[in-house]
């Protein structure tokens, strides 16, 4: 439970650091750590006097200015009042390119996921795209997606969105645009560079020397134990309880 509990408080630090200069964060729905992750920033920000974070998050009443759910989530998006928004993937390949849909050959895929969805609109709104995935698998992160759900963006393509940066339970890896895919960021304590070699289906760049993932200090899980949980219990309970409850133990 401990180290469940660390790996979730790492995973919202990082999130937090990946949104930093943001000034309006929008989360969709399921998306506990995400949410945490902003509500961090802002929280940092008030703290230390910087400017004011907005933070969405589609089905809460506390967070949320939006009175019309997703239809004002776009709106806001083609206006380009959206500076970041959090997406994941059945799979994702080293392009960048999302799928939501399906394993196989489409329409009669072996395995069927929920659906598109707004992605491919936001995906290519949003200047800031974080994907996250927490598992680390080749099954999910390949060289070619089955279905294009959300497409990568390329230096021709005259667009302010695309992917930002990939967080997943192993690693961050960051986008280059120019060259059109990843580069490995840093690795989370307890794995190697060879690990994520081994668990990632597409190929990316990486340093030299890759470093590994800062874990929250001390003050950042006075404030995630805290305040943090404690307004994401408001959209998300039992998340937050279960994290509360693991802290204390």
């Amino acid at each position: 439970m401990q180290a469940e509990r660390e790996r979730r408080e790492l995973l919202i630090t990082t999130i937090a650091g990946l949104l930093d200069g943001v000034r309006h964060v929008a989360v969709g729905a399921s998306s506990p750590m995400p949410a945490a992750g902003a509500m961090l920033l802002r929280a940092r920000n008030e703290r230390d006097g910087k400017p004011k974070v907005r933070v969405s998050i589609l089905g809460s009443e506390r967070h949320n200015f939006f009175t019309n759910g997703a239809v004002e989530l776009f709106d806001c998006a083609a206006q380009g009042r959206v500076d970041a928004f959090f997406l994941g993937g059945g799979q994702i390949d080293g392009s960048g390119n999302t799928n939501l849909v399906g394993t196989g050959d489409y329409p009669t895929t072996d395995v069927r996921w929920p659906g598109s969805f707004g992605s491919a609109y936001l995906y290519h709104l949003v200047p800031r795209v974080i994907l996250f995935r927490e598992e680390h698998s080749p099954r999910v992160f390949v060289p070619k997606v089955d279905f294009v759900s959300a497409a990568a963006l390329t230096p021709d393509i005259p667009r302010r969105g695309g992917p930002y940066a990939l967080l997943t339970n192993m690693a961050v890896f960051d986008f280059d645009r120019a060259r059109g895919g990843f580069r490995l960021r840093s690795v989370h304590p307890g794995f190697s560079a060879e690990d994520i070699r081994t668990n990632t289906g597409f190929d990316y760049e990486e340093p030299a020397s890759v470093p590994t993932t800062a874990p929250p200090d001390p003050a950042t899980l006075s404030l995630l134990r805290g305040k943090i949980f404690g307004e994401l219990a408001e959209t998300y309970p039992a998340f937050a309880r279960s994290m509360m409850e693991a802290a204390w133990a």
